[in-house]
């Protein structure tokens, strides 16, 4: 994805993993291979892979470079994080930092972290290993947070579960971050910054997880909105009631996608997910009785 202008703010894709082959099956459980061929022609080589039925997705985050503040949106899968239980994010070691320098920023230039919810794949660069510690990767920053999300996995991770919360990331990535009095909890609607307030709102995005929040921007007479995961995968605009496998609230999360994609298709609202491939960004335009998604260069 290019760099995107939204009047004086600027929005680079910081790339974790590029692309990322997933069963269709395994990302969509009771997905059928009639419904893949019947959108493969228009998802193309780069959304599903030719000659199987496994479907690309990216792991990436956005960076919003207003002219007083840079603000990092989700963190990914991180370094060094064990993650047994998937593999593709097990142990990494990947050049994340190293291409957050390419656009120019240190870890202590960013300004706020935003987290759209407290998933695994999301939050893990919030934290780096140091001499057998996790501590916060961008030490200067404020780390906005979900409070009800917040406080759904702390009551979870008391409860003492069988299997660790988010795969073991509330511990390694988000506990951290509370422990050195960097994270801001908020609530849909509530501001992360005074002076951003008419250009940056949050606004409730539950059902993938239990309160997500999508982030919106607006400048220079285009909005965006940076809504995590709520739809993973372009196929779901053309069948919006495929559920993810981690879906909090299924049926929630399908009117939460719907709510996107009409607003997309009526506004011209831009939409970044957390894991479109290239060219990553797009809206959703209507065809028949639900969408099809348009990237945007």
């Amino acid at each position: 994805m290019k760099p995107q202008l939204f009047g004086s703010t600027e929005v680079h894709k910081l790339v974790e993993i590029d692309s990322l082959p997933l069963e269709s099956d395994w990302l969509f459980p009771g997905i059928s291979k009639e419904v893949v061929d019947e959108h493969r022609h228009w998802l193309g080589p780069h959304l599903v892979e030719p000659g199987t039925y496994r479907l690309f997705m990216s792991f990436h985050s956005f960076v919003i470079r207003t002219p007083t503040l840079n603000i990092l949106v989700d963190t990914c899968n991180g370094n060094h994080k064990q993650r047994p239980s998937m593999p593709n994010w097990h142990m990494l070691e990947l050049p994340y930092l190293q291409r957050l320098a390419r656009i120019g920023l240190r870890p202590d230039d960013i300004d706020i972290v935003m987290c759209t919810h407290l998933h695994a794949d999301h939050v893990g660069w919030n934290t780096r290993l140091e001499n057998g510690r996790w501590v916060p990767t961008f030490p200067r920053a404020r780390y906005v947070m979900s409070r009800v999300e917040y406080q759904h996995y702390e009551a979870l991770h008391r409860s003492g579960p069988a299997q660790p919360v988010n795969r073991g990331s509330f511990v390694d990535s988000v506990l951290p971050i509370i422990e050195n009095d960097q994270a801001l909890l908020v609530d849909a609607h509530d501001s992360i910054c005074d002076s951003l307030t008419d250009e940056i709102m949050l606004e409730s995005a539950p059902g993938h997880s239990p309160a997500g929040l999508n982030l919106l921007l607006k400048g220079g007479n285009r909005r965006a909105c940076f809504c995590g995961d709520v739809i993973h995968h372009a196929l779901q605009c053309s069948v919006p009631e495929l559920s993810n496998l981690a879906d909090h609230n299924p049926q929630q999360a399908i009117a939460t996608r719907r709510s996107l994609l009409e607003r997309s298709a009526e506004d011209g609202l831009i939409i970044m997910s957390g894991h479109f491939p290239e060219p990553t960004m797009g809206q959703a335009v209507r065809n028949g009785e639900a969408y099809r998604f348009q990237f945007l260069e």
